[in-house]
């Protein structure tokens, strides 16, 4: 019997767009879910929660591209905002997590899917978010830790 753990919710967090990833109930595989379009951080945040509650999630992880020496950037330091504002919308857990070549991931992922080059020039904050997200599943599950760290 496959044990359930609970659904991680994903957000990989750019500037125009927050794409969305969501778990299955055993927090095995991700999922790409939608594209937010960036309103305010308060606006966003509140969507984030209110998309980790229709989902049910029970961590909410948020992809931070750090540098080479693994320091903020000017991107990680908005994603450590957001998560600040998240915290003060939802209970739920929020860990961050390095992203670092999400969107360079998720561009080959299109390509090794044969998806042509006009439909590769299009937003992969979705996938993105999916790929931050089964980085995360893969490393939590490589460890042996069957529980969800508590990221607050």
């Amino acid at each position: 019997m496959i044990e359930e753990v609970g659904r991680v919710l994903a957000v990989d967090p750019g500037e125009k767009r927050l794409g969305i990833a969501v778990s299955d109930p055993t927090a095995t595989i991700a999922n790409p879910v939608t594209v937010l379009e960036h309103v305010s951080r308060v606006v966003n945040a509140a969507s984030i929660a209110q998309l980790a509650r229709e989902y049910g999630a029970v961590l909410i992880v948020i992809g931070q591209a750090l540098d080479w020496d693994g320091e903020a950037t000017p991107s990680s330091r908005r994603a450590v905002r957001l998560a600040e504002a998240l915290r003060e919308q939802t209970d739920i857990p929020i860990l961050l997590w390095d992203e670092s070549g999400s969107t360079r991931e998720a561009r080959s992922a299109r390509f090794a899917m044969g998806v042509n080059r006009r439909k590769r020039q299009g937003h992969l904050d979705e996938i993105a978010a999916t790929v931050i997200l089964q980085s995360y599943l893969d490393a939590r599950s490589q460890s042996g830790d069957s529980s969800i760290e508590q990221g607050r």
